[in-house]
């Protein structure tokens, strides 16, 4: 009884330090101080660590203490939240852009029409948003039709920053909402949530950077609750929301389907078209800056790829790399899919564990150069704490430090770890990815 008295007044140092040190962080960025940013969040990764096995291993579920427990969790969680909320976009500059989208559009413009320094969008231009607008000379927006109407929604609120920081933070906590009831479908007990809410890399993205992946998260999370419900047509309505945010969410469809069952894919055909309809009017360039931003990370030459460099600085490429290593990747991501519809381990509800994998193959083979890209890998970490994933999760913030263009060896920094701990997983064959074994009675 001592051990887990000790381990609930740990929670809640813890959780004094963690407010301690988002306050900190948020002066950190306001000096512009990267690297003491980065170290900062460091120090947010180690105490949420411990708080999250406080939580577990002192049983704040049990004797009906659960309630509570998850209460204070959330309320420290939306603190942290407030307090990067008034962060400056020191780490990004994408949230301008979003303000922007949502005025061209509550100006009756189709966002996909004009770059945002074409004279006809002049009366649209201010002194705060417009001269922070990251590509405004010759890029179209990028984001797809989801992610437009969630900027007009906001848009119609708050036509600011800090609005729209609100706006996507309203979208995490349907995230948070979404998790708890998913671990609860599960038999687990829904303080495990502290794992998503008390992760420093969505706070600092969402909250502080105001980044569209918390939509894309929330969506994605929708539709595995109405997958939990037994809901297809739901569950293709909230998959094709996500992939409309966020292209990569698609992958978790073979999770998501249940064989011979048509009412998910044609549902998610459907809402797909729904959702570009009423912005198909400037045809092919409702895909905005996607081949450009692509062309600017070094996905369609290969020369912005991890696995691709690595292989270019210890041998001989052919001259189009991506024609074999794209197929290859395809081939890897269609086979994972295929286990995961057709695990048996699917019947016990393994869907997310299961996803956790899938993305984590995918991010390792498109390798990033921007942390919120690594954001919808946190929500897994509920389900199955994987030393990989989290490492992943937060060497990514390493990138807020790194020379743009993100170079091999500084990728490597990343992905070399990640891989090694994957291998040493699997080496061991040991279950200590699983949540329940931190469950384990206590022995003193």
């Amino acid at each position: 009884m001592k051990w887990l008295t000790s381990l609930r007044a740990a929670f809640w140092i813890c959780a004094a330090f963690s407010l301690f040190l988002s306050t900190v962080a948020l002066w950190l960025l306001w000096d512009w101080s990267m690297e003491g940013f980065v170290a900062t969040f460091i120090g947010l990764v180690v105490l949420y660590g411990y708080a999250g096995f406080c939580v577990i291993k002192g049983k704040f579920h049990a004797n009906g203490a659960e309630t509570s427990a998850l209460a204070a969790i959330l309320a420290v969680a939306a603190l942290m939240r407030v307090i990067a909320l008034f962060a400056p976009q020191a780490l990004s500059t994408d949230v301008f852009r979003y303000v922007w989208d949502g005025r061209v559009q509550a100006a009756h413009i189709n966002p996909y029409r004009f770059i945002p320094a074409d004279p006809a969008l002049a009366p649209l231009r201010d002194a705060v948003i417009y001269p922070n607008i990251n590509r405004a000379e010759y890029a179209h927006t990028i984001y797809p039709p989801t992610a437009q109407m969630a900027f007009l929604a906001i848009e119609r609120v708050s036509d600011s920053v800090v609005g729209m920081k609100l706006g996507l933070v309203a979208f995490e906590a349907v995230a948070i909402a979404c998790l708890i009831a998913l671990l609860r479908s599960r038999g687990l007990p829904a303080t495990r949530v502290i794992l998503y809410a008390w992760h420093p890399l969505p706070i600092w993205e969402f909250a502080g950077s105001g980044h569209v992946d918390a939509i894309a998260i929330a969506c994605l999370l929708l539709a595995f609750l109405a997958a939990s419900r037994r809901a297809p047509i739901w569950t293709g309505v909230a998959l094709a929301a996500a992939t409309l945010v966020k292209y990569y969410p698609v992958i978790a469809a073979p999770a998501l389907y249940r064989r011979w069952d048509w009412r998910m894919p044609a549902s998610f055909a459907v809402t797909l078209l729904l959702l570009y309809a009423p912005y198909l009017g400037v045809g092919s360039s409702v895909f905005g800056f996607a081949s450009g931003y692509a062309t600017e990370e070094g996905l369609r030459d290969g020369s912005g790829i991890w696995i691709l460099a690595l292989l270019r600085r210890l041998g001989h490429l052919p001259g189009d790399p991506l024609r074999i290593y794209g197929p290859l990747v395809a081939v890897l991501l269609i086979a994972m899919g295929l286990w995961i519809l057709f695990s048996a381990r699917r019947a016990r509800s393994g869907q997310l564990e299961n996803v956790a994998l899938i993305a984590g193959a995918f991010t390792i083979c498109v390798s990033p150069h921007d942390p919120w890209y690594f954001t919808w890998l946190v929500p897994f970490l509920c389900f199955r704490v994987s030393a990989a994933l989290l490492w992943l999760t937060v060497a990514c913030t390493l990138m807020y430090v790194m020379p743009r263009p993100t170079g091999l060896t500084a990728q490597s920094l990343i992905y070399l770890p990640f891989l090694g701990i994957v291998v040493l997983q699997a080496a061991l064959r040991r279950p200590f990815t699983r949540l329940e074994i931190l469950d384990a009675p206590h022995s003193s």
